[in-house]
């Protein structure tokens, strides 16, 4: 199997999606957070540290790739092709203003690529683009997302998934009380932030949510 359909294929296993952000960490480092949702189980995670310069953010992201490597965790960096090259990471996730799909895979052929769609358009054109799973949201209201006035709900989910091939994920304001509304439309790749990283218990946080996703899913 080539680099990137192993990865593919490893993308497709996963359940709980967790992305990593410092300022919604309840004070506590990034590592700390990685830690706690390795130790839950968590195969697939995101590094998104919007506040950190960049020679900051790769420093860390050789740690996440030590770390992440170790435990059999797919690793993806926000925004920045170069610090995932760099970093050896499985993958990069670009949002609607980042590099376009088609020039981050003829600079990363092996790369995994997502991006953040919020609507169906966007979805089908990331697809046609290249982009190996696109991400659906924000799905209800959340304060990671300050800049976005509009929260597509769960129906979304129905409305944009049967336009596309490749796998996706959902994410925004998503919670243990309201999982269960995004996996009765079929979402089985959830995202999150806070409902994990804010956490008082981060690991026992993972946990309840991969099994919500593992049951819906008979695995």
């Amino acid at each position: 199997m080539k680099p990137l359909e192993e990865k593919i294929s490893r993308f497709r296993e996963a359940d709980l999606y967790v992305v990593t952000s410092e300022a919604f960490s309840a004070g506590r480092p990034s590592l700390e957070v990685l830690d706690a949702v390795l130790a839950a189980g968590v195969r697939l995670v995101q590094l998104r540290e919007k506040d950190k310069s960049k020679a900051e953010l790769e420093e860390l992201a050789h740690v996440f790739r030590q770390k992440t490597r170790e435990a059999g965790c797919l690793l993806i960096v926000n925004d920045h092709v170069d610090i995932a090259l760099a970093v050896e990471a499985d993958g990069v996730h670009l949002g609607q203003g980042d590099l376009p799909v088609a020039e981050a895979k003829a600079t990363a052929p092996d790369l995994l690529v997502g991006v953040s769609c919020h609507n169906a358009e966007q979805a089908v054109q990331a697809q046609a683009g290249g982009a190996d799973y696109v991400n659906i949201g924000p799905i209800f209201p959340t304060a990671t997302k300050p800049g976005h006035d509009r929260f597509l709900g769960a129906f979304a989910i129905l409305q944009i998934a049967p336009k596309l091939t490749i796998s996706y994920t959902c994410m925004g304001g998503i919670t243990e009380e309201n999982i269960d509304e995004v996996l009765a439309v079929g979402a089985r790749i959830v995202a999150v932030v806070s409902a994990v990283t804010a956490a008082p218990d981060i690991e026992a946080a993972a946990r309840a949510l991969r099994e919500r996703i593992i049951r819906t899913r008979g695995g």
